[in-house]
């Protein structure tokens, strides 16, 4: 009985492609709560800590360097994913060629967040709640982002889903940048979304990032996922190659673990789009963070194509003057 209920509700989340929903957050650890403790019988964690410090992360890059120097995307980047029994999370490592200074002072900012976000196919809106005052201005290192997450063409708002999350700047130093952003809930059970974005300097003019995503799931979003990934996403591939198929091409990794892949990539490729951008006038910025997504996500075909470039210009520009007008 549960699962052909949990069938009746997937064509709901098909329709807004709930599974690439789940790519808007990248988390480096899950907290269980009560409530999904309950949903879940002896859950396994994905538990592989967040760097808490510049010299940690400054660890795993000197780890990584041999890795990043001849990484397979001909960019100093490293891609990991992992899942337990009731969570998953995706991990990317690159190297940024652009400041320390530069990188804290913007992603230091909960506004720089909604800037990025909104290159998502799937994001149709992102917002800083309003305060008491009602100003959309964050206080000091910590915000509450609304953000709503649809299909990937355009849609009223009503039809999409909002997550809420807490955005906060958790260490932000002359040598370290961690940012934190973490919502309770989403969609079809999935709950304990976080992201996570990490950097030090390397020099003077290059950064070494620490980008992830997870979230914890229950058995009814469990059995939602079985049912996609058999059916309209049985096609689709992450990064991790995994063996060689009889023709001598990559075999690459699909499935749950795929899916995180995907989508921390398309995140990764975000927020470099946003820095790429910031040298420009600020009428600029955003024509050309559309086009630098759109053109870097185009260069996995096999992985992140979905749309067309026009049709993704196009909604992008709705969704940003959308985003700029309160709800």
């Amino acid at each position: 009985m549960i699962y052909f209920r949990c069938l009746g509700k997937m064509r709901k989340f098909f329709a807004v492609t709930v599974w690439s929903i789940l790519g808007t957050v990248m988390l480096t650890t899950i907290v269980g709560s009560a409530a999904a403790a309950a949903d879940d019988v002896a859950s396994t964690s994905v538990s592989i800590p967040a760097s808490t410090s510049a010299a940690q992360l400054r660890q795993r890059y000197e780890a990584l360097r041999t890795k990043l120097a001849n990484s397979p995307f001909k960019r100093p980047l490293v891609i990991e994913s992992r899942q337990g029994s009731s969570d998953i999370k995706g991990e990317i490592y690159a190297v940024t060629k652009h400041p320390f200074a530069i990188v804290n002072a913007s992603l230091g900012s909960a506004q720089s967040w909604c800037e990025i976000l909104i290159l998502h196919l799937n994001t149709k809106y992102c917002r800083i709640q309003d305060d008491h005052a009602g100003s959309t201005v964050p206080d000091g290192d910590s915000a509450v982002l609304l953000l709503n997450v649809g299909k990937k063409f355009d849609q009223p708002l009503a039809d999409s889903f909002r997550l809420i999350f807490d955005w906060r700047a958790v260490q932000r130093k002359a040598d370290f940048l961690q940012v934190v952003m973490s919502a309770e809930s989403g969609p079809l059970g999935t709950h304990n979304y976080r992201i996570v974005l990490e950097a030090v300097p390397i020099n003077a003019d290059t950064t070494f990032v620490h980008l992830s995503y997870a979230y914890g799931f229950g058995i009814s979003s469990k059995l939602v996922m079985k049912a996609y990934l058999a059916t309209i996403g049985q096609n689709k591939v992450g990064f991790t190659i995994t063996g060689q198929e009889p023709d001598g091409q990559p075999t690459y990794i699909d499935g749950m673990l795929g899916l995180v892949e995907r989508n921390t990539m398309r995140y990764h490729l975000a927020v470099e789009a946003y820095l790429d951008a910031l040298a420009l006038p600020r009428a600029a910025q955003f024509e050309k963070r559309i086009a630098e997504w759109f053109a870097a996500s185009e260069r996995y075909p096999r992985q992140l194509h979905e749309i067309e470039q026009r049709a993704y210009l196009d909604m992008k520009r709705f969704e940003y003057r959308r985003q700029h007008q309160p709800l």
